[in-house]
């Protein structure tokens, strides 16, 4: 079993905690390509980054598979999220400081469902010391995960069960789960993105409790 770590934002970090997701969706780097070779047998062909060459795999989506970043089956997954680490009571700079590499010492918040402290610093200005989730230390996440299973497929062939399962929550949709799971994959992603329809690792997931 390896474990790796994996990035959120507020809304599906909620999603996790309240156990409506169950599926992400990441796009994958480089795309793949699916077709005939030769016209004597379908393939999976996979570039490298360069764009000057790649590895072929006839029949071999299960090899494809088993490059997933995310890891396979059975692996473990920990949340990236956007955080504030505070020093606990009685903490303070100097020799009494908090270890950043083991946390020991710090209280951890969460601005996806938690309050942000403020203050004001050496300038006047209010400031909150919140961190971007991709310089989350291990010991400050809360969320662990497992991988139930992976697939590949393209953006647009999920499902309207499946956008369900990506934590959509159906207030924030004008129609159908789809449209909404569409809507925040744009806003996510980039203008255009859903509908370039790129090839996505499916991960399907399941939170572990604490």
């Amino acid at each position: 079993m390896k474990e790796r770590p994996i990035l959120m934002n507020a809304p599906m970090v909620r999603a996790l905690l309240d156990g409506s997701k169950t599926q992400t969706r990441r796009i994958m780097k480089p795309q793949l390509v699916y077709g005939d070779v030769c016209g004597l047998f379908p393939s999976w062909y996979l570039p490298n980054k360069a764009r000057t060459g790649g590895t072929l795999y006839p029949n071999g989506k299960d090899t494809i598979l088993a490059m997933c970043p995310y890891g396979d089956p059975g692996d473990q997954l920990w949340v990236r999220e956007t955080f504030q680490p505070l020093f606990a009571d009685g903490r303070e700079h100097g020799a009494d400081a908090p270890d950043w590499e083991t946390g020991e010492g710090y209280t951890v918040t969460y601005p996806a469902t938690d309050a942000v402290v403020e203050w004001i610093d050496g300038d006047d200005n209010i400031t909150s010391g919140c961190k971007p989730s991709i310089h989350m230390p291990r010991w400050a996440s809360r969320i662990q995960l497992e991988i139930v299973s992976v697939r590949v497929e393209r953006l647009n062939d999920c499902s309207e069960a499946d956008a369900k399962e990506e934590g959509i929550n159906p207030a924030t949709c004008v129609h159908e789960y789809y449209d909404g799971y569409a809507k925040l994959w744009n806003e996510i992603n980039g203008a255009g993105s859903w509908e370039s329809n790129p090839w996505v690792w499916v991960i399907e997931l399941q939170r572990i409790k604490p």
